[in-house]
């Protein structure tokens, strides 16, 4: 394992040798340093976190980025943690009589994002993939469900069924299947001034262990996907195992966000400003693939932290401020579900009235020649005029989404500026079907995504990194500069 390492990493650094602009360089130090062992993944309130935030603050203070936090850069997100009682076994199915623990981040997850009391012998039930539970018996149960459907609230729902907790299965046949062992080994959720409620059990199981949930029902859930991917009526029935589980507590915790901001040089236009943001948060340390057990998150997200530095500082060099003001924010707590930008959004430290558009980095893998990017928004906004003449100038085909089944519009930090009525953009490398390129792509999302293997000794394509840097900048001080500030297209949903 260590060879195969070795050979990584020396294949990185030839390709890296062979590009040797200094300002791909200096990037790649920052991802290196973010995306370090030492770190630990970057977890949410964890030390690593902290050590990688006073480094983001340093590097964007020499750059002369000004804090715009509420201490400092500082702007600290209250969160709870969730997690299940210590001392006793979190999980156990009884199958005929004999009990078998739930290994939790190898065979489920838990998925609730507040307290949840103890379940004893709680009969578990198939319910497909229904939204409305009439004439199922669900008292004193565990629902059971196919999540083919994007991500339907059905806990209300269950609820008043009688239902005492639920189980989601991910559809495996997609792009982003739900990558098991997965980086969660804590559950958090943004805090408020009232504890919640106590609510239901809720897990996500692993798609790949699922023989056991349906042990002696005859069915199994390849036979089940069919019917719910085809569109047609899939069965619900009791299922052999009965659950039993620990308690779910909260414990406060403490996250940060970090915000900067880079006046702007026009006396009017000034007044209005542009965000760019990433967020630094990883999945810190969880269940091990193989000897590893640190989740880097190198190309998610601490590449795109590194660009939102190496923007701040090829300003400086330049000179020249862009007109508009810029604030710099990079968030804690995406992976946890965006809770960190939803935070900052709901108690801004900047004059909402001034911000005009935000352009996020999150999605960006460079690991095969920069041909064409996905926008994602392209057709909403103005953004995504100005992001096709900025790829005209590189030779670089801006096209809309090809997988909407995907919800990437709103999957990322970008959806809580749209959910004010500001205009958003963001963006994935883009390739043509049945490419090479897709191959590659692909397979990055099969073996790296949300891994320990997310890590820099991964092939990378310098070129294509530099490229996508040099047109973030590009279209950033595009937006930044332009005599209209960006607005939504008529007839986009998002305007409302």
């Amino acid at each position: 394992m260590l060879r195969s390492a070795l050979l990584i990493y020396l294949a990185a650094a030839t390709a890296f040798a062979a590009e040797p602009d200094a300002a791909t360089q200096r990037w790649w130090a920052h991802v290196k340093f973010l995306a370090d062992d030492k770190l630990e993944g970057r977890d949410t309130g964890s030390a690593g976190y902290k050590k990688a935030a006073a480094y983001v603050i340093d590097q964007l203070s020499s750059a002369g980025v000004q804090p715009a936090g509420e201490k400092g850069f500082y702007q600290t997100v209250p969160l709870r943690e969730v997690k299940f009682v210590d001392g006793q076994p979190s999980v156990t199915l009884q199958i005929n009589g004999k009990t078998s623990p739930v290994v939790l981040g190898w065979d489920a997850r838990a998925a609730t994002r507040g307290p949840a009391p103890a379940v004893k012998d709680a009969p578990l039930y198939f319910v497909g993939t229904a939204t409305s539970f009439e004439g199922m018996d669900l008292k004193g149960k565990i629902a059971v469900y196919l999540n083919t459907q994007g991500r339907a609230d059905r806990t209300r729902g269950l609820s008043a069924a009688g239902a005492v907790g639920s189980i989601s299965i991910a559809n495996p046949r997609v792009i982003e299947p739900a990558h098991w062992p997965t980086g969660f080994r804590l559950m958090m959720a943004a805090d408020d001034a009232n504890p919640p409620a106590a609510g239901q059990l809720n897990l996500g199981w692993n798609s790949d262990r699922t023989a056991v949930l349906f042990e002696g029902t005859g069915h199994n859930l390849n036979e089940l996907l069919d019917l719910a991917l085809a569109g047609k009526p899939v069965p619900h029935f009791p299922l052999v195992p009965k659950l039993t589980s620990a308690p779910l507590e909260v414990k406060p915790l403490e996250g940060d966000n970090l915000i900067g901001i880079l006046p702007g040089s026009d006396p009017v236009l000034a007044k209005e400003i542009l965000v760019v943001s990433a967020h630094l948060d990883g999945y810190g340390i969880g269940a091990p693939v193989g000897n590893d057990k640190i989740y880097n998150g190198a190309f998610d997200d601490a590449a795109c932290v590194a660009q939102l530095i190496e923007f701040a500082k090829h300003i400086k060099e330049s000179g020249q401020r862009p007109k508009r003001t810029l604030v710099f924010a990079v968030y804690t707590g995406e992976e946890k579900g965006l809770l960190g930008s939803a935070y900052f959004t709901k108690h801004l430290t900047v004059d909402k009235s001034r911000i005009v558009a935000n352009i996020n980095l999150d999605y960006i893998r460079p690991i095969f020649p920069l041909k064409a990017l996905t926008a994602l928004g392209l057709g909403e906004s103005t953004l995504g005029d100005s992001a096709a003449a900025v790829g005209k100038t590189m030779d670089i085909d801006i096209r809309k989404d090809m997988e909407p089944e995907r919800n990437l519009f709103t999957r990322s930090d970008q959806v809580n500026f749209i959910r004010m009525g500001i205009p958003g953009i963001a963006f994935v490398f883009g390739y043509d079907k049945g490419s090479p390129e897709e191959a590659t792509y692909r397979a990055w999302y099969a073996d790296r995504y949300h891994k320990p293997s997310d890590d820099i000794y991964q092939p990378i394509d310098f070129h294509a990194a530099a490229r996508f840097s040099a047109f973030f900048e590009k279209l950033a001080l595009a937006v930044a500069n332009s005599p209209e500030k960006p607005s939504w297209k008529p007839g986009s949903p998002y305007a409302k």
